[in-house]
């Protein structure tokens, strides 16, 4: 048998055409460890405030996220999905985040595009930064900060971050902390920041959770990491597994929500993330409950048959691109938000059609796992309902408890099956 050298990386780079970085790092990939799926700006009208000025122009917007797999180089990702000009990013950085705004001594680091300290992201267009080295472990939390020198107005955002953002006035991106600057301002929602990716080894994997409210957990304690794809990320990054959160409150499977319908934002936010191989699919409570309320007074609720052919479609395109999908049931909800305007949004032919979907979801096979959240969130004496003590107290979001619980209840295995690896661990040098 003929054996042929091994090549150093310089002269593997000549002899396949690539340069000595991209030879060296033939051997890793880039995963996807936390995501926040872009959402439209909606009008002053809306059922609900955005939490987001109109137009930002000289503000630094800073922001903390929780990976859930760690790696020696990290990269982020803008997103002006819905915008119609371009944005101008002055300057970005990124650093291991400390208590509130402030970060840890000696890791921040500026990031560059396409080699450049400032870059424009264009109409309906992401923006990814170049790699930087910065290790950092399993479950970390980063903050990136975002200088927009020019009048930016914000048409795309990620309406329920359930994390603090400051807004602080001029070029504070270097600043170890912000929280104290003159006329800074705060907010709940996601600017410009979509996704942060990790460098991997190349068989690395990610499981995305495709969901609404329940999935961004819009009840979960703020700043405490406490929603069910969270829990879940603990679990699996001890396996080299990441978990990203493609839930956004108010989403629906077949129509236009608070968020553009999944069918219709699945590639993006599913598909087309790096390493994904699994998807959980948490859908539908809205498809079923907003029609006739006041988020869409004069709807018609989609049928049995409609609402199975969107999951059949998801399935499809998953599918087609190797994805395993996973079908979750959807969870009790009699008495739903009470004393608000949508007090309405539980009915009794409503939770009919919810049941028939979950008989459909459990029994039809068209998934590759079921996990039944349906039985096990319900209280086992009123099963219309949410078991108190995993009630957040609208009786439709599960709260800290329900949602930790709702994540140990998953077997791994359902999931994917890989064995255990240690944990990253992240030595700044």
């Amino acid at each position: 048998m003929q054996r042929f050298p091994i090549l150093p990386a310089a002269l593997l780079s000549l002899a396949l055409g690539t340069s000595p970085a991209q030879a060296a790092n033939a051997d890793t990939t880039w995963l996807a460890s936390w995501t926040a799926s872009p959402q439209a700006v909606w009008s002053t009208d809306f059922l609900f405030p955005s939490n987001v000025p109109a137009v930002l122009h000289g503000h630094t917007v800073r922001q903390v996220a929780r990976l859930s797999v760690g790696g020696p180089r990290v990269r982020i990702v803008l997103s002006n999905a819905y915008g119609k000009v371009p944005l101008r990013i002055g300057v970005a950085t990124v650093a291991l985040a400390a208590s509130g705004s402030a970060i840890e001594a000696g890791s921040l680091r500026t990031l560059t595009f396409s080699g450049q300290p400032s870059a424009s992201v264009a109409p309906g267009a992401p923006l990814v930064s170049d790699p930087v080295d910065l290790p950092v472990p399993d479950l970390a939390r980063l903050t990136v900060s975002i200088h927009l020198p020019q009048a930016s107005p914000t048409s795309t955002f990620h309406w329920d971050g359930r994390e603090t953002a400051w807004i602080a006035p001029q070029d504070q991106t270097q600043a170890a902390r912000i929280d104290d600057s003159p006329g800074v301002h705060t907010t709940t929602a996601r600017l410009l920041l979509s996704a942060i990716q990790v460098e991997a080894a190349p068989a690395a994997q990610a499981v995305a959770i495709l969901g609404d409210s329940i999935t961004d957990s819009a009840s979960a304690s703020l700043g405490m990491d406490a929603r069910w794809p969270d829990f879940l990320a603990e679990r699996l990054a001890p396996r080299g597994v990441a978990v990203i959160n493609a839930g956004i409150s108010g989403a629906r499977l077949l129509s236009d929500g608070m968020g553009t319908n999944a069918l219709a934002r699945f590639e993006r936010d599913v598909l087309a993330q790096p390493g994904v191989r699994t998807v959980v699919v948490l859908l539908g409570i809205n498809d079923i409950s907003w029609p006739g309320t006041a988020f869409a007074p004069r709807e018609q609720r989609p049928t049995l048959e409609e609402l199975t052919s969107g999951y059949a479609q998801l399935v499809a395109q998953a599918r087609s691109r190797g994805v395993r999908v996973v079908g979750a049931t959807l969870t009790p909800f009699a008495g739903a938000l009470p004393g608000t305007p949508l007090s309405d949004y539980y009915q009794i032919d409503k939770d009919a059609l919810r049941q028939q979907l979950n008989a459909w979801i459990r029994a039809s096979g068209h998934f590759d796992a079921v996990l039944d959240f349906d039985a096990w969130a319900r209280d086992p004496a009123h099963p219309l309902r949410l078991l108190p003590a995993y009630d957040s107290g609208d009786h439709l979001h599960p709260g800290d408890a329900g949602n930790r619980a709702l994540a140990e209840g998953i077997a791994l295995p359902l999931l994917l099956n890989q064995s255990p690896r240690p944990a990253y661990r992240a030595v700044l040098k």
